[in-house]
């Protein structure tokens, strides 16, 4: 299984120092799911920011269009933001995981890629929830210049659910990918997942039954 569509070296990605090709890594699932984010990302926290605050003229505050309640605007902005830079860094990640050399490094990189991944998940769920509860419970007639980018915001951020699970799915797979080469490694299984050749790691020298070549011989003695 080559689950972030790499070369099938430790934990899914090819040998340390090949060539990277810009159109095969943009092809890779992950980094599909990435750009996907990034781009879900940028609607939740762009709409939220422009349509989710209204000025009030009578008590000069400044009052979130869901539910007045400012949490709900501030927690899904953040939520957001945070998810716009975390998918650059993965992207970024993505792209020098096949420069990186030491194996648990990329061991590291694909444990954090898998928590935090779902952990967002999480937190995109919470998101999504708080702001269909706050945004029901609104009911001034003034609002209602912001409902398309709210319900836009809404949705994408049900989508980001997705997304983000998603690439949690794919990291697990490339650790447990990296943990069956790990384990293949120590039963004489070479980097590129093939069998060894005779004669290396000793599988000439004791995988044949003694004596053999010399029954014959000493058959004659006997």
């Amino acid at each position: 299984m080559d689950p972030g569509g790499y070369g099938g070296g430790a934990f899914g990605g090819a040998k340390a120092g090949g060539a990277q090709d810009p159109l095969t890594f943009l092809r890779r699932p992950i980094v599909c799911m990435r750009i996907c984010t990034l781009f879900f990302a940028i609607i939740v926290f762009g709409c939220v920011s422009s349509s989710g605050w209204f000025f009030i003229q009578e008590t000069q505050q400044e009052v979130c269009v869901m539910n007045m309640e400012s949490s709900a605007c501030h927690f899904s902005t953040m939520v957001g933001i945070v998810a716009f830079l975390a998918s650059i860094g993965f992207i970024v990640g993505e792209w020098f995981f096949e420069q990186m050399s030491s194996i648990k490094t990329r061991k590291h990189y694909v444990i954090f890629d898998m928590a935090f991944s779902g952990l967002w998940a999480f937190f995109y769920f919470i998101c999504f929830i708080y702001m269909c509860v706050a945004w029901s419970k609104t009911e001034d007639a003034k609002f209602t210049f912001a409902s398309s980018n709210i319900i836009g915001a809404i949705f994408f951020a049900f989508l980001s659910i997705f997304a983000w699970a998603g690439c949690g799915i794919l990291a697990f797979q490339r650790f447990k990918s990296g943990a069956d080469t790990a384990f293949n490694d120590g039963m004489n299984v070479g980097e590129d997942g093939a069998v060894p050749p005779e004669g290396q790691y000793g599988y000439d020298e004791y995988g044949q039954t003694p004596f053999t070549g010399q029954s014959g011989t000493e058959a004659d003695k006997f």
